[in-house]
């Protein structure tokens, strides 16, 4: 739907400076469609498709899917946090 339609630089250049983002980012891939990455074939297929930007997807030690989480949830919210947690025990 045209969300990022930059280049990666573009994009990352909007990220930081809007975001203050400072971690480093992945390309830009397809997350639904015919030429969805592996990545997100095998989340979309184990938990379900992203619904919009920012969904995250818990993957335990095992490489399963455990969950996902919708934009919604605040990567610091106690749902996401203590699903992180109980993952790591």
């Amino acid at each position: 739907m045209g969300q990022e339609p930059g280049t990666n630089e573009e994009i990352k250049d909007f990220c930081t400076r809007t975001y203050k983002v400072t971690f480093p980012m992945a390309a830009k891939i397809s997350v639904k469609g015919d030429d969805v990455a592996p990545l997100f074939k095998h989340l979309t297929e184990a938990a379900g498709a992203p619904k919009w930007n920012f969904t995250k997807y818990l993957v335990g030690k095992d490489g399963k899917v455990i969950k996902k989480f919708d934009s919604g949830v605040k990567p610091e919210s106690d749902e996401l946090t203590s699903a992180i947690e109980a993952a790591l025990k």
